[in-house]
C-alpha cells in the first residue's frame, strides 16, 4: 500500500491548485520503505536522507510516508482492541441473559415455590459498563508488559482464576505436647497438588501468536549475543563465576525503563560452559519435551507443562516455539519456589549448533507466586562435538521482586544467584546425562553388584528415578504446597504438610511430609559420604543395627553416584523388606533418597518388568547444598567448574514422608505429627553427634 502520496502544488490556475494531483510510489520503493519500517518505525533525519538518496524521493515524502504508516498501524491495533473488548462485552451480556433465565426457573427445594428475587440481583447496563472499563484497564496493563520488547501492546488473553488455598492452623508445643484437638480435618491442611497453581488458557488466540513469535525471535537474537560475547558484557567474579555488567547490558540491549529499575527489583545473572555426554539432537529433544525436561532436572524443576505449541518447526525441530510453565525450587521448604510462564524457541544456528531461548510472558491477572520473577532472554547454545559429547553454554538472566523473604540459612546462596544460576543447571545436566548413559548401556559397570541382566538394570534405574522424583516433589515450597512450622530442638524447627497420594505406583491415602533444614560447619562431601555409608549412625528406625548392601548399580563416574539395595541386619523385616537407596552428588549439591520396598517386588524389577506400577512407599532422605559462604575453614578460591566447592559449610535438609492412612478421606491424628516431629529431631541430634557438631 502506498502511504507516501504527496500533493503536487506546482503552478497553474486556482482551480488547478484546488484539484490536487498525487505521485504514486513504485513497488520497489514501497518494498524498501516497508522493510525500513519493520526495523525502525521512527527514522531520524539522517536515515530519511539516506532513504531519499536510495529511492529518489524527496525527504518530505519519506517523512509523510512514515507518519501515515504509523497512523495506519495505530488504527489497526485500536480496531483489534475494540473488537476484542466488544466480544468480551457481548459475552458478559450473554451470560447476564442466561443467568436471568436461570433465575426465573429456580424453585425452593422444600415447598416448590419460586424464591423472591430482587431487581438488585441483576446486572444493569451501568454495571456492564463498569466491567467493560475494568477489562480495558486490564488490557492496558498487559499491553505494557510487552512494550519492553515490541513497542506496542499485546491483547489480553482469556482470564484465568487462581485456585483458592486454605491456611494450615496447626501448632505443636514441643516434641509431644500438642496444643490442638485430638484430630484434624484434612481439608484444613494445605498440601501438595499435582495440578498447576492456576488455570491456563486452552489455546492462544491467533492475534497473540505473531506477537509472541516476535518476542521469541528478539529473545533468540539477544541470547546468541549474550552467549558469544565476553568482556565488557560479562565480568568474572572472585569465585570464578561470570555475571553480566548491567551498564554494558543496558547499552547493548536498550529497553524502555531498563536504566531506572525500582530499588526492590533484584537482578540475577550467570553464565557457564561445560561438556555433557549426550548428542545435540537428543538434548534439543529433551528441552522441547516437558516430561523429559523435568526428568532430567528433578532437583531443580518441581512442576512443568507445555501450555501450547505455537509452531512445530522444521525437520530437526528448528523453528519450534512452545508456551511453557515451570516451577523451580531449591529442595527446602525454607526457600520459596519461582514460577514462570515463558516462551521456549529453538533454532538451528548452523550445522551442529543449536540455540534454545526462553523469555517470560505474563498470562495471569493475579499470578500466584511467592516472588514476582521474570526471566529475561535466557537459555543455552548446544554445540555438537565428536564422540557423542556436546558443549553447552548456559545463560540465566532474571529480575526478582521477593515478596516473601528467604530464610536466613539460604539467603546468601539465593541472593548471590547461585541457587538458580547457570552453574547449578549445568552441573545437574552433566550428572543426569551420565545417569542416562548408564540406563542405555548394555554392559554392566565394574562397580555394579548383584545385577544380572541389562533389562533388570534399566528397570531398577527407572524405579529409583520414580522414588527420587517423588522425594523432590515433596519438598516444594509453592503456594499449592505450603508448610506449617512446629517447635523443635533447634531454631529452624520442623515444618509439616499433608497431601493425598493417588499417583500410579504410589500408595493411595494420606501422606504426611515433614522436613527441617540445618547448617553444619562441615564440607558437603564429608556430610554426603557420612549419610550414604554410615546409615546405622543416623537411622533412628534401625536401632543402631548395620545394613548389608545386596546390590548396587553405578549411575555416574563419581563413586557416590549409585543405586543400592540394602538389607537391615537383625531386623524383624529383613526377610521381607529391602531399602532402595539412591545417592548422587555434583558440584551443585547432593542427594541421598531411600524407600522401603518388598523383596518380591524387587525380584519382579530385577527380571526386567516395567516398574511404573510397582508400589513404593513415600520416600525420605536428605539434600545437601553448599552454604554459599567462601573463605571459612576448608575454603579457598573457587573455580568456574566448581564455583560452590569452596563453601565453608553445608545446608542439610532432613525430610520424611509417612503414609498415615490408606483412606484418602481420613483425618490426620495429631499423634502422627508429634511422632514425625520427634523422628526428625532425633535424627538431627544423631547426625550432629556423629559429626561432632554443636547440638544447639
Amino acid at each position: 500500500m502506498d502511504f507516501g502520496e504527496e500533493p503536487d502544488s506546482g503552478g497553474g490556475s486556482d482551480r488547478q491548485k484546488r484539484k490536487t494531483r498525487y505521485h504514486r510510489h513504485t513497488p520497489r520503493q514501497i518494498q524498501q520503505l516497508e522493510a525500513m519500517f519493520k526495523e525502525c518505525p521512527h527514522p531520524d533525519e539522517k536515515q530519511r536522507m539516506q532513504l531519499s538518496r536510495e529511492l529518489g524521493l524527496d525527504p518530505r515524502q519519506i517523512k509523510f510516508w512514515f507518519q501515515n504508516r504509523r497512523t495506519q498501524m495505530k488504527a489497526q491495533h485500536e480496531r483489534a482492541d475494540n473488537c476484542f473488548l466488544r466480544a468480551e462485552n457481548d459475552k458478559i451480556r450473554c451470560e447476564n441473559i442466561a443467568m436471568r433465565e436461570a433465575l426465573k426457573n429456580i424453585i425452593c427445594p422444600h415447598c416448590g415455590a419460586p424464591p423472591p428475587v430482587s431487581e438488585d440481583c441483576y446486572f444493569d447496563e451501568q454495571k456492564l459498563r463498569m466491567e467493560n472499563a475494568r477489562l480495558k484497564e486490564e488490557l492496558d496493563r498487559v499491553s505494557g508488559l510487552t512494550s519492553k520488547y515490541l513497542g506496542r501492546p499485546i491483547t489480553q488473553l482469556p482470564p484465568v482464576q487462581p485456585l483458592s488455598i486454605s491456611s494450615l492452623d496447626l501448632t505443636v508445643g514441643g516434641l509431644g505436647s500438642p496444643s490442638v484437638g485430638p484430630s484434624l480435618d484434612l481439608d484444613l491442611l494445605t498440601g501438595g497438588s499435582s495440578s498447576m497453581p492456576f488455570s491456563f488458557p486452552t489455546a492462544i488466540s491467533d492475534m497473540e501468536k505473531p506477537i509472541m513469535a516476535e518476542m521469541a525471535t528478539a529473545a533468540m537474537d539477544e541470547l546468541v549475543r549474550l552467549a558469544q560475547c565476553d568482556e565488557p558484557l560479562w565480568v568474572k567474579q572472585g569465585d570464578g563465576r561470570e555475571v553480566l555488567s548491567l551498564d554494558a547490558y543496558d547499552s547493548l540491549f536498550p529497553k524502555p525503563g531498563s536504566r531506572f529499575r525500582p530499588p526492590d527489583i533484584r537482578v540475577e545473572t550467570s553464565r557457564d560452559s561445560a561438556l555433557v555426554f549426550m548428542n545435540a539432537v537428543s538434548l534439543v529433544d529433551m528441552f522441547l519435551d516437558s516430561s523429559k525436561w523435568i526428568e532430567f532436572f528433578p532437583t531443580i524443576i518441581s512442576k512443568t507443562r507445555t501450555i501450547d505449541i505455537l509452531a512445530n518447526g522444521m525437520a530437526g525441530r528448528s523453528g519450534s516455539l512452545l508456551l511453557m510453565y515451570e516451577e523451580l525450587n531449591v529442595l527446602s521448604p525454607m526457600v520459596p519456589t519461582r514460577e514462570f510462564c515463558f516462551l521456549r524457541y529453538c533454532r538451528q544456528i548452523e550445522q551442529g549448533l543449536w540455540a534454545i531461548a526462553d523469555v517470560s510472558v505474563d498470562l495471569s491477572r493475579e499470578f500466584p507466586t511467592h516472588s514476582s520473577t521474570r526471566r529475561l532472554p535466557s537459555g543455552c547454545l548446544i554445540q555438537e562435538i565428536p564422540n557423542g559429547y556436546s558443549k553447552i553454554t548456559w545463560v540465566e538472566h532474571m529480575e526478582i521482586e521477593d515478596k516473601n523473604l528467604v530464610h536466613l540459612l539460604y539467603r546468601e546462596l539465593v541472593i548471590s544467584g547461585v541457587a538458580f544460576g547457570a552453574q547449578r543447571w549445568l552441573a545437574t545436566l552433566q550428572r543426569t546425562c551420565e545417569r542416562f548413559a548408564c540406563l542405555m548401556a548394555i554392559a554392566n559397570s565394574p562397580r555394579d553388584i548383584g545385577v544380572v541382566t541389562p533389562e533388570g538394570k534399566r528397570s531398577m534405574l527407572k524405579l529409583s528415578q520414580k522414588m527420587v522424583n517423588n522425594f523432590c516433589a515433596s519438598l516444594s515450597a509453592s503456594q499449592m504446597h505450603r508448610w506449617t512450622a512446629l517447635s523443635g530442638v533447634h531454631d529452624e524447627g520442623v515444618r509439616v504438610t499433608v497431601h493425598r497420594s493417588s499417583e500410579p505406583g504410589q500408595p493411595n491415602g494420606v501422606v504426611l511430609s515433614a522436613a527441617t533444614s540445618i547448617w553444619l560447619p562441615i564440607s558437603c562431601e564429608r556430610v554426603f559420604n557420612f549419610l550414604k555409608d554410615e546409615r546405622s549412625q543416623w537411622d533412628v528406625l534401625s536401632s543402631g543395627n548395620a545394613v548389608q548392601e545386596v546390590a548396587s548399580i553405578a549411575t555416574g563416574s563419581h563413586p557416590g553416584n549409585c543405586i543400592s539395595l540394602l538389607r537391615g541386619l537383625n531386623s524383624s523385616q529383613q526377610n521381607s523388606m529391602l531399602i532402595l537407596q539412591e545417592s548422587c552428588t555434583d558440584s551443585s549439591g547432593s542427594l541421598v533418597v531411600y524407600s522401603p520396598v518388598e523383596i518380591n517386588y524387587v525380584d519382579i524389577v530385577m527380571s526386567g518388568e516395567d516398574p511404573m506400577n510397582i508400589p513404593l512407599q513415600p520416600s525420605s532422605g536428605f539434600t545437601i547444598l553448599p552454604d554459599g559462604r567462601v573463605g571459612g575453614p576448608g575454603g579457598g578460591a573457587s573455580t568456574s567448574s566448581n564455583p560452590m566447592g569452596s563453601s565453608y559449610g553445608s545446608l542439610v535438609t532432613v525430610a520424611f514422608q509417612i503414609l498415615v492412612s490408606s483412606l484418602p478421606s481420613a483425618k490426620l491424628n495429631i499423634e502422627s505429627v508429634s511422632t514425625v516431629n520427634n523422628l526428625i529431631s532425633t535424627t538431627v541430634q544423631q547426625i550432629k553427634a556423629a559429626l561432632n557438631c554443636p547440638s544447639g
